[in-house]
């Protein structure tokens, strides 16, 4: 906690410029320098700032947040998602930011915690300001956040996503058989020669619904038959 904002003039006590307590100056400076951090104070002297500066802020989440962390097994996410390129290069990087941020937890979570005022309320003749800056130590309260909707919604991709990859799962596997299907056929097919008129008309069945539609025309020849294979009325 920093009182960067706090500005307090006293007539009665204030730091020269050497840095020495004395009469007739505001503390303004000596004010705005008052820091308070979960960690044990240091001595105060004349050269340094009356408490050390604060670590990075942790910001606590909910339990919820912290169960979702700590079942997530990147292994498995990669290797069951066949994850590769870009996608798995993100996904390293985040994992390696996430480790970061739990070993930063872990350090700050062993520090000790305890602020000595009695050590400062001996050395400060300006009291009330040590009073208050622990009333506000005393009754500070990290924020904390409900992630619980932002989970809701990741769930809720990851089900649509995990729909949209067995339905295209399901495309992929049909496609597939009839491609083997007409491999198969290609592979154990006779040659044109040997094939029977019943054998055509039952692989291509719209042979048989264009030839009918030729005769009920009185059309007894395809077009561009005699061209191609000659006349053979008169054989």
């Amino acid at each position: 906690m920093v009182l960067d904002n706090y500005i307090l003039h006293d007539p009665h006590y204030a730091k020269d410029a050497n840095g020495e307590f004395r009469n007739g100056h505001h503390v303004t400076r000596t004010i705005q320098t008052f820091r308070v951090t979960p960690r044990s104070a240091p001595p105060c002297t004349s050269t340094s700032p009356l408490f050390s500066p604060p670590p990075t802020s942790i910001i606590p989440v909910t339990m919820a947040a912290r169960s979702a962390a700590t079942k997530i097994d990147w292994a498995k996410v990669s290797s069951s998602l066949g994850l590769r390129g870009q996608t798995a290069t993100s996904l390293q990087s985040f994992k390696k930011r996430n480790d970061e941020a739990r070993r930063k937890v872990t350090v700050l979570s062993e520090q000790p915690q305890a602020v000595d005022f009695s050590h400062y309320r001996g050395i400060l003749k300006n009291k009330a300001i040590v009073d208050e800056i622990e009333n506000h130590f005393k009754t500070f309260k990290p924020a904390s956040y409900d992630v619980s909707r932002q989970l809701k919604a990741i769930d809720a991709f990851e089900s649509q996503a995990v729909q949209n990859a067995e339905a295209t799962k399901g495309k992929v596997e049909a496609e597939l058989q009839n491609l083997q299907k007409t491999l198969q056929n290609i592979e154990t097919a006779r040659p044109f020669e040997d094939l029977t008129v019943d054998e055509v008309a039952a692989a291509q069945p719209e042979i048989d619904e264009k030839t009918a539609s030729l005769v009920s025309k009185g059309k007894w020849m395809p077009p561009g038959y005699k061209e191609r294979f000659g006349d053979l009325s008169a054989v």
